[in-house]
């Protein structure tokens, strides 16, 4: 492969690689705040209340996230006839997505909030914080920083499991890779395609380490 197919390949990739980047932020936007949720309903003293999350999340981490987002998809038109759309694959791609990644992070979100030592709470009553004070002044700022490697772990897989909206026949970077090398007859484009993967996972890497850092007066 000489240069000029090199950046013919890279130019062409790059089309799918914004919707890659679309489903890795629409993810983490939407499944992080949920993880919270997720992690309050598991950690919750209503026992129907823990044991529906648990249910949940035991369905949402046993099978697979492929079968999930048919599930999403085609859910609509099995149980209401609804016609499906080119806008809904869309949809059915970050919700698909933004669910299965919300079960991950609020087992991880739970293991960090009960890790903060009790005594820590206990303090925060004596000097009369309020629940929502003692949650975003204590709990909050020391469960982010024991997470955080375990949520790289999960963002890193999230970078490489973008390439499932396939199922979805949702044309992301490995989807047009794999079109493109068809289209050449040549394997050359899937090595592009896990080039950008690669820097992709490293940059954001890179940012939770710093992130990391950055929380590292808690220690």
């Amino acid at each position: 492969m000489d240069l000029t197919n090199f950046m013919s390949i890279c130019s062409q990739i790059m089309g799918g690689f914004g919707r890659t980047l679309l489903i890795f932020f629409i993810t983490l936007i939407f499944s992080m705040p949920l993880g919270l949720l997720v992690a309050r309903g598991r950690m919750s003293s209503v026992t129907l209340v823990k044991r529906l999350v648990q249910v949940i999340i035991s369905i949402l981490r046993g099978t697979p996230l492929m079968l999930q987002l048919i599930v999403v998809f085609y859910g609509p038109y099995f149980i209401f006839g609804s016609k499906l759309s080119s806008s809904w694959r869309m949809m059915a791609v970050m919700i698909g997505f933004s669910i299965n990644y919300a079960a991950y992070f609020g087992e991880i979100f739970r293991a960090g909030f009960e890790a903060v030592p009790p005594g820590q709470l206990e303090a925060a009553r004596v000097l009369g914080y309020s629940k929502i004070q003692t949650y975003w002044k204590i709990t909050f700022p020391q469960m982010c920083k024991r997470v955080i490697p375990p949520v790289t772990n999960e963002v890193i897989t999230l970078v490489k499991d973008t390439s499932l909206a396939f199922a979805l026949a949702y044309t992301e970077m490995f989807t047009l890779a794999k079109q493109i090398a068809a289209a050449q007859s040549n394997i050359a484009p899937l090595f592009v395609a896990g080039l950008f993967y690669y820097i992709f996972n490293f940059v954001v890497a890179w940012i939770m380490e710093l992130i990391e850092k950055k929380l590292g007066y808690y220690n």
